[in-house]
């Protein structure tokens, strides 16, 4: 099974990600000056050529003239706060330590030089101080997505994985739409079963809760196979427990079994007979068997009278009431649907055929284009997606190949 391991998240590769991405710039000439109180020119000229030298990938000559600077002016901690950085770039992370200890010293409400020292810690392999720093850090300045993803890794390394998981979750909010967020949080909460698993087995390896975690873990890592063996192995020890053969009919309803998907949902009605998806479930089978449509509509209506807010189901009406021919009905589900789901293609498509049957001939041209274009954009993203699958596995071909 895959899983997360405390190695396995961003190390030294996203430490060079930071880098790039200009988390360790420079302070401003003007900040240098000011922060002595000599005022010393030879300051400013050493500043100068540093920033010459850095722009011209000769970091160890940058961190030579920050040296002297900082010899000249030992209160400057902007200077340290630029020499820590220097020395993390070129991996020297005890020196970076030592000089970022330094300006915090002289400057404790450095929220940048905290997260640096946090991350030199980390490459230093000493994650509870990591940890310490790259807390302060995060907590002093809540924006800095660098230091939270640092810090999600230092947790990873040190075992502490719901914090790591409040963490990802907060960084999830504000970037709802960064995939490596949700791919990190997913593994988390993936190591989170393992550890749960763990425990339950040390309680009693052959209950019902070890069996759906087994099931929900395997499940996770698309191990439908094992997924419904464990279920099984649930439900004979508790054949009557609402929510195990709901389960077990998504599992089957996944793999394409919907004989077996509609006797386990059947199950499952007898076992919790008020629950408004199960109902809908029901009716989902048969929609997509192509089967007694005014069965499945009644088990639909009966859902959505529980439930009016399950717009699967709503959804799901529209497409009977469409091939029931009654298209009149099926458009205020559509648009429903349409307003909840706006980037499914195939609404648009039952809406072009409700129009035109109702002689709406601008309304159906009008959801033809729209149609057109969402799928065209669902086509181009699921090719996009292939390439990458085929891309990753030629990488990692060669990356298992035995030098020539």
């Amino acid at each position: 099974m895959t899983s997360i391991r405390r190695s396995s998240l961003p190390g030294q590769l996203f430490l060079i990600g930071v880098l790039q991405m200009g988390l360790l710039a420079q302070a401003p000439k003007s900040t240098a000056r000011a922060a002595d109180p000599a005022s010393d020119p030879r300051i400013e000229q050493l500043h100068d050529e540093a920033s010459d030298l850095q722009s011209k990938g000769d970091l160890a000559g940058a961190a030579a003239k920050y040296e002297a600077m900082v010899r000249l002016a030992p209160r400057l901690s902007p200077a340290y706060n630029n020499l820590g950085s220097l020395y993390l770039q070129l991996g020297n992370y005890p020196k970076a330590i030592e000089m970022l200890e330094k300006g915090l010293k002289v400057n404790p409400n450095l929220p940048s030089a905290a997260a640096l020292l946090g991350m030199a810690y980390f490459q230093q392999g000493d994650y509870r101080a990591a940890r310490q720093r790259l807390e302060e850090a995060a907590h002093a300045n809540p924006g800095d997505a660098n230091a939270a993803m640092f810090l999600v890794n230092c947790l990873t390394k040190l075992g502490e994985f719901q914090a790591a998981a409040r963490t990802l979750e907060q960084l999830a909010q504000k970037q709802p739409r960064n995939p490596q967020l949700w791919y990190l949080l997913g593994n988390v909460y993936l190591q989170l079963s393992e550890s749960a698993l763990a425990k339950v087995n040390e309680i009693d390896p052959n209950s019902i809760w070890a069996h759906q975690i087994s099931s929900d873990m395997a499940e996770g890592v698309k191990n439908y196979d094992g997924a419904i063996l464990e279920m099984k192995k649930a439900l004979a020890l508790a054949p009557r427990q609402p929510g195990l053969h709901y389960k077990l009919g998504d599992l089957y309803r996944e793999t394409g079994q919907l004989d077996a998907a509609f006797a386990e949902f059947s199950a499952e009605q007898a076992n919790d007979p008020n629950n408004c998806r199960v109902a809908w479930k029901l009716g989902d089978v048969l929609l997509l068997q192509s089967l007694r449509p005014e069965e499945a509509l009644g088990d639909v209506d009966r859902a959505l009278a529980a439930c009016p807010d399950l717009t699967e189901a709503r959804l799901d009406r529209a497409r009977l009431l469409v091939k029931l021919r009654r298209f009149e009905e099926a458009l205020p589900d559509l648009l429903a649907s349409a307003k909840a789901t706006p980037a499914e293609p195939s609404i648009h498509y039952l809406l072009v055929q409700a129009y035109r049957a109702l002689g709406r001939a601008e309304d159906a041209q009008a959801e033809m284009r729209v149609f057109s274009q969402l799928d065209e954009a669902a086509r181009a993203a699921t090719a996009a997606r292939a390439r990458e699958a085929i891309q990753g596995k030629e990488a990692g071909k060669e990356r298992q190949a035995p030098p020539q």
